[in-house]
């Protein structure tokens, strides 16, 4: 049975990418720090959703940045495959904790890689993000366009963890394969994402704050799709030593149109309050997935009008709103 190591498996992609492999008949462990950038709760209940159906999953809890307890779990479990979705999220939030975003995204990206390489693990996938293109104004953005502007703390975080594992690939034999995630968004999601942040405000009554006057477009991509790519990673045939690889759902959609699908979802108008464009974000976000397609039959299905109202179907369970 083939052997799969989960960083991040309380986060958002972590968890469900974590139920798919044991649907899958994988052997998973998990590992997450349960750390307080938003409630424990939810990381919690996530786990705790893995384990009620799969009693046989794996988790544990540590600081991916304690280097020794790192090497002593790949000791212990001995992955064949490492998907490291561990990381601090967040554009806005780089802004003001920056040293964060350097332990958690590259400190423990670098003990994770470290300890894969030492294992013997056969590939390393780990989740890059869109935030690598900055203000790229060539749209679609496409793997090969310059990354070398990114906007953010977060951004650059992102973009070095794909340098290193580059050079990891060509000093070691070691494959790795980077992500670059857009908008990734569905049930279970994260409370710092717009879209919570706006279903919790239509639902109350409250005001939302929409940037840049209501002129931002996002890739939104439904989290089941990313799973069919983050899996299709771990299994395809042919990848190259290192890769970097789009995986969105090819559609720049106006922040506008997903409030009105919430609006639709809930019953409720939003109160917009029009603000203007935030330090660190781009106006549009927009994949190029001709690459996915091609590597790994990637074939995103989910629209904004299938996706949002199960999410607040789910944020509605799960607030008892």
């Amino acid at each position: 049975m083939t052997k799969v190591l989960i960083t991040g498996s309380a986060g958002f992609i972590g968890f469900h990418t974590a139920k798919r492999l044991l649907a899958d008949g994988y052997e998973v462990a998990g590992v997450d720090s349960l750390n307080d950038y938003y409630t424990p709760r939810l990381k919690d209940a996530r786990h705790a959703d893995i384990a009620a159906t799969y009693p046989q999953f794996q988790a544990h809890t540590m600081d991916l940045c304690e280097i020794d307890r790192v090497v002593e779990l790949f000791e212990q479990f001995q992955p064949d495959l490492v998907c490291h979705l561990a990381a601090q999220p967040g554009i806005r939030y780089s802004l003001t904790h920056p040293l964060t975003y350097g332990e958690r995204n590259l400190t423990a990206f670098m003990n994770v890689l470290e300890a894969a390489k030492n294992q013997g693990v056969t590939r390393f996938v780990y989740a890059s993000s869109s935030s690598v293109y900055g203000g790229n104004e060539k749209l679609p953005y496409s793997e090969s366009d310059t990354v070398d502007q990114p906007m953010s703390i977060y951004a650059a975080t992102k973009r070095s963890n794909e340098l290193l594992a580059g050079t990891y690939s060509r000093l070691f034999d070691f494959q790795t394969i980077g992500l670059r995630l857009f908008t990734v968004y569905g049930p279970w999601g994260r409370p710092d994402m717009a879209l919570w942040k706006f279903t919790e405000s239509i639902l109350a009554g409250t005001p939302i704050s929409v940037y840049n006057n209501g002129e931002m477009y996002r890739d939104f991509t439904y989290v089941e799709d990313i799973v069919e790519g983050i899996l299709a990673t771990l299994r395809a045939p042919g990848l190259e030593k290192a890769e970097v690889i789009n995986l969105g759902n090819h559609r720049a959609e106006s922040i506008m149109d997903l409030i009105a699908e919430i609006e639709q979802a809930t019953g409720k108008e939003a109160i917009k309050q029009l603000e203007p464009l935030q330090p660190g974000e781009p106006v549009r976000t927009f994949a190029d997935i001709d690459k996915a397609r091609r590597l790994l039959d990637f074939a995103p299905r989910t629209t904004i009008a299938d996706g949002v109202p199960r999410f607040v179907d789910w944020y509605r369970q799960w607030t008892g709103d």
